[in-house]
């Protein structure tokens, strides 16, 4: 049984990515893998974690009833999200890695850099983009 691994935030692009990396497991009969992951430290702030939590269960409930083999792994370990999604997607010899993609500015790429780009580039999978719906 092969793997899809999906990066998941609880945004519209986060969303669209989920919905489609389920219909991609369904597709190829594989397992999914969801993945949230946050860089954490000593400047996080608790409240986040915990509505992260919150979030990640109802994604847990979702997925019990699509009929897809699934499991769902909230991070945070200091890494950059595109770190962990790589590294995931490799450990678990993933098939195909779905991602969400949200517009951004030049400046914002600058100053922020893309996690989206650098999963692009080093995945060493294929990579589905889905862009969220208007």
């Amino acid at each position: 049984m092969g793997t899809v691994v999906v990066g998941y935030v609880p945004k519209p692009e986060g969303e669209a990515a989920l919905a489609k990396a389920i219909d991609e497991a369904r597709l190829r009969g594989a397992k999914l893998v969801v993945v949230n992951s946050h860089r954490g430290g000593p400047d996080a702030d608790p409240a986040d974690a915990e509505a992260a939590e919150a979030e990640l269960a109802a994604v847990q409930a979702r997925l019990e009833g699509c009929g897809v083999e699934h499991e769902v792994r909230h991070l945070i370990r200091g890494f950059e999200p595109a770190e962990d999604l790589i590294s995931i997607a490799d450990a678990n010899d993933a098939e195909l890695i779905v991602i969400g993609l949200r517009r951004r500015s030049p400046v914002g790429k600058l100053i922020l850099g893309s996690n989206a780009q650098r999963i692009l580039l080093d995945a060493t999978c294929p990579v589905l983009a889905v862009k969220a719906g208007d």
